[in-house]
């Protein structure tokens, strides 16, 4: 199947990564989660715009200093976070599902709606009952900036987001 994907410049990418049979390991590995995003930008410019890292998925919406190169700011953190956990012979297809969703931005709304999509995802999961508990996201550097209140995620401010499904 050929995929087609839309390279926009500038602009800002959601992307949704799944583990393999949704096997619950990336909670365990956060401390390799986040070596693995540091070392990817070390090779890679983009800006993290925000993310929610689950124990069986993640979600994050990146800017890319150069737009085509996305893919593979995905397949090298994949494949980072693979190598930190153990695994010998790593290929990412044994801790990831092989593809990613991915959507490219449109303009501002739908860069806010999927900021919420993100935050609110460990709620929806029944992770935790309040956005602000969960400690695995962007939430909380959004509140110090004043861009949410710490009490962001009420049933009024996830109306817009609700039926929103982007696994």
């Amino acid at each position: 199947m050929n995929y087609k994907r839309l390279f926009v410049k500038n602009g800002c990418i959601f992307i949704t990564m799944v583990t393999n049979n949704r096997i619950p390991i990336l909670i365990n590995n956060i401390e390799n989660i986040a070596q693995s995003y540091l070392d990817v930008s070390r090779i890679y410019s983009f800006e993290l715009i925000a993310y929610s890292v689950q124990n069986d998925h993640l979600h994050c919406i990146i800017r890319p200093k150069e737009i085509r190169e996305y893919p593979k700011i995905v397949k090298s953190f994949k494949y980072s976070v693979t190598k930190k956990v153990g695994l010998v012979n790593p290929t990412y297809s044994r801790i990831w599902q092989n593809r990613y969703w991915e959507h490219t931005l449109r303009d501002e709304e739908d860069l806010n709606r999927h900021i919420d999509y993100v935050h609110y995802n460990p709620v929806k999961h029944n992770l935790v009952k309040n956005v602000k508990d969960w400690k695995y996201s962007s939430f909380h550097k959004f509140v110090e900036q004043n861009l949410y209140d710490i009490n962001w995620g009420t049933n009024e401010d996830i109306q817009k987001i609700i039926d929103l499904d982007f696994e």
